[in-house]
């Protein structure tokens, strides 16, 4: 029998979520005519496998937005860890279906180590990122998108410096960003030396519109050039929505399609202030975004990232607060709750509390004795 390492539980789950996918598309290409197939092979038409990688702010609606992407018609639960679906896309009249890989890390960056997992040297050419930052909370914005980027962009490098084949040869992280800005930007861009693109494709998306165009205009102004200078400098697509319009939900449903199944990106841009925001990669630059209006002489930075990250916490103060604390037990969530488990729970609890009781009562009295 074959001996296969499996070195955690993420792994194994990992291996037979796709051993599963890989029966089922097995099952539905014997279905199919063998002959079709072979010309549809022939023809450049063979099925395609692509992995989107959600991350994001705690409850900033990334399940929503997933759900909503691949037409599932159910009502969204909070995020445990991180959880994996799928999605298809018929093509060539319904021969061939190409297939999306699709995971959601949740709990906002207390669980950022989980990204080892999505990540993989295996699939980073066809891996894509969609970061979620929920607009209504720009206090928390900043460092929710500085930390999950930085978590995520060390795991595609530390996957890219591994050699499947085990030739010891290694890539250097500059080459990703490089290769990532020709693709982005013309040679004749005046910001090629300014932009630090991020090493696979990137989508960025501002949730929770219809509560962010009620702020107050100048912060509107601000949190809006904010991210489409953090889109333009990490070479990301730029799209507002929310869960309550379906006009910008067919936006970020039209931006998923392309990431996932390599549809047609549309070349539709606003960058209207009061309207929802949608910049495609490599359409806006530092000029038309313009600055804010703040002393920049007191700002000391080195680069133009810092520099805008010093104004914008100028106006929005980051929260000291750790996620990781308010990380609930899954056990007390009242969605998990079970009756008879919790019942037998509640037993062993007051079992182990009694026997708590009953172990400080004798080592008091040995205590005494002694």
């Amino acid at each position: 029998m074959r001996k296969i390492n499996i070195d955690t539980l993420w792994d194994l789950a990992a291996n037979e979520v796709q051993a599963r996918e890989k029966r089922t598309k097995r099952n539905q290409e014997d279905d199919d005519d063998d002959e079709e197939e072979d010309d549809n092979r022939e023809d450049g038409h063979a099925p395609c496998e692509r992995t989107v990688f959600f991350l994001g702010s705690k409850n900033g609606g990334k399940t929503t937005i997933l759900f909503r992407c691949i037409d599932r018609d159910e009502a969204p639960k909070p995020t445990m860890a991180l959880e994996y679906t799928f999605g298809r896309r018929a093509r060539a009249h319904n021969t061939l279906k190409d297939v999306a890989n699709l995971w959601e890390l949740g709990g906002g960056t207390s669980l950022s180590d989980l990204v080892q997992i999505p990540i993989t040297p295996q699939n980073l050419s066809t891996l894509s990122v969609v970061l979620v930052l929920d607009l209504s909370k720009p206090n928390a914005l900043w460092a929710t998108m500085e930390k999950l980027l930085h978590a995520a962009q060390n795991q595609v490098e530390k996957a890219f410096t591994i050699n499947p084949k085990g030739a010891g040869e290694s890539r250097p992280s500059k080459q990703l960003s490089q290769s990532r800005t020709l693709c982005i930007l013309p040679k004749d861009h005046p910001d090629r030396e300014l932009i630090s693109p991020f090493p696979v494709p990137l989508l960025m998306i501002g949730s929770k519109f219809d509560i962010f165009q009620d702020f107050e205009s100048e912060k509107r102004k601000v949190i809006c050039k904010t991210m489409r200078f953090l889109a333009h400098y990490y070479g990301a697509s730029l799209v507002f929505t929310s869960s309550k319009s379906e006009t910008t939900m067919s936006k970020v449903k039209n931006f998923f399609n392309h990431l996932a199944f390599g549809t047609e990106r549309g070349k539709y841009m606003s960058t209207d202030h009061s309207k929802p925001l949608l910049i495609p990669a490599g359409m806006d630059s530092l000029s038309q975004i313009g600055s804010v209006d703040v002393d920049f002489e007191t700002l000391h930075a080195k680069t133009p990232l810092d520099l805008w990250q010093k104004v914008f916490e100028r106006f929005f103060p980051p929260e000291s607060t750790n996620e990781r604390k308010e990380v609930k037990d899954p056990a007390k969530d009242p969605q998990y709750s079970e009756h008879l488990i919790d019942a037998m729970r509640a037993q062993k609890d007051q079992e182990l509390a009694q026997y708590k009781r009953e172990q400080a009562k004798s080592w008091k009295s040995l205590a005494l004795e002694t």
